[in-house]
């Protein structure tokens, strides 16, 4: 019934797919941005309903996990993180990826809906700690289109940075004044 949902609003909406699922990965980190607004998690399950990648995976704090509700973030594809862990959230991610043959992670790099100065690097310690390629995913909005990018495989920090920025640099977040134009140099 949710996924029917999701594809009637996909429909609806008037989305499409630019790009190339790496369908072919076993194991990766998608990153998706911008990140301006609300819609960004409802267009990004019905894009991942489109894409019928259903096994793609969200991080949560573990709490949301324990109470009354954990079974439907679980459902929804979520993964408790314990933020109190002596062990960091990188190396219990990139601990997820190595106990699973498949494990398909999507971040938000601004880790935030606000406007940032600089994205947030876990998502890519997580990858080059866990050996993962990075796919990065942008929403969109003023063409009503989910853009796949160019795998990357996380090898020099700055450059990689430089890469990711240009690309969702292009596109206009639901809410452009908090998008990433700004970065662009």
């Amino acid at each position: 019934m949710i996924r029917l949902l999701l594809s009637l609003y996909w429909k609806i909406k008037g989305w499409s797919v630019q790009g190339i699922f790496p369908y072919h990965l076993d194991k990766m980190v998608i990153v998706v941005a911008p990140h301006t607004s609300w819609k960004d998690i409802l267009v990004g399950f019905a894009a991942r309903n489109h894409l019928k990648i259903y096994d793609a995976k969200f991080l949560g704090k573990k709490e949301l996990f324990d109470g009354p509700f954990g079974f439907l973030f679980r459902w929804m594809g979520g993964t408790p993180v314990d933020r109190f862990s002596k062990q960091g959230m990188v190396e219990q991610v990139a601990h997820t990826f190595a106990a699973q043959e498949k494990f398909i992670l999507a971040m938000a790099p601004e880790g935030t809906r606000k406007r940032v100065d600089q994205l947030r690097t876990g998502f890519y310690h997580i990858a080059k700690t866990a050996r993962v390629p990075i796919v990065p995913v942008a929403l969109d909005f003023e063409h009503k289109k989910i853009v796949i990018g160019s795998t990357l495989i996380p090898v020099d920090e700055t450059a990689d940075f430089n890469t990711l920025i240009q690309f969702f640099a292009s596109v206009r977040g639901a809410n452009p004044a908090l998008d990433l134009h700004h970065l662009k140099k």
